[in-house]
């Protein structure tokens, strides 16, 4: 593996957030839970540690146990600018404002570009957005 990937430590919701990146962005999610990894600090159906990979964004996440932080953010955002065609950012953008709020609507800019800000129901923001159009 290359590149900077993140990783989110959620507050319980590591599985539904990697089911719905997969069926949104596409790719697997492969995830192993407390009870697999022999952990007996928080519920056995918790995520120890999950991924998504083989589609356009690539991250990880498992749930925060006991004393761990669950995932807060703040100026930061993840930057999907360009990462495919405008009709399929558009798509993200829209499936992701369904269940998030909407920071900044996906729209033409002065300079040309199109972008816009979303964050998702996990707390994650996304800067989504493609030249011309």
């Amino acid at each position: 593996m290359t590149g900077l990937t993140p990783y989110l430590i959620l507050p319980g919701t590591a599985r539904p957030a990697l089911e719905f990146y997969r069926d949104l962005f596409g790719g697997e999610a492969g995830m192993n839970t407390f009870a697999e990894f022999g952990r007996e600090d928080g519920p056995g159906e918790y995520i120890a540690h999950g991924m998504l990979s083989g589609g356009p964004v690539t991250l990880f996440a498992s749930d925060a146990g006991p004393g761990e932080t669950a995932l807060r953010v703040e100026g930061l955002l993840f930057a999907l600018l360009g990462t495919a065609e405008p009709a399929e950012l558009e798509r993200w953008f829209a499936v992701l404002a369904e269940t998030g709020m909407v920071i900044d609507p996906l729209q033409e800019r002065p300079w040309g570009a199109h972008d816009g800000t979303v964050t998702d129901r996990f707390g994650v923001t996304w800067l989504i957005g493609y030249e011309g159009g």
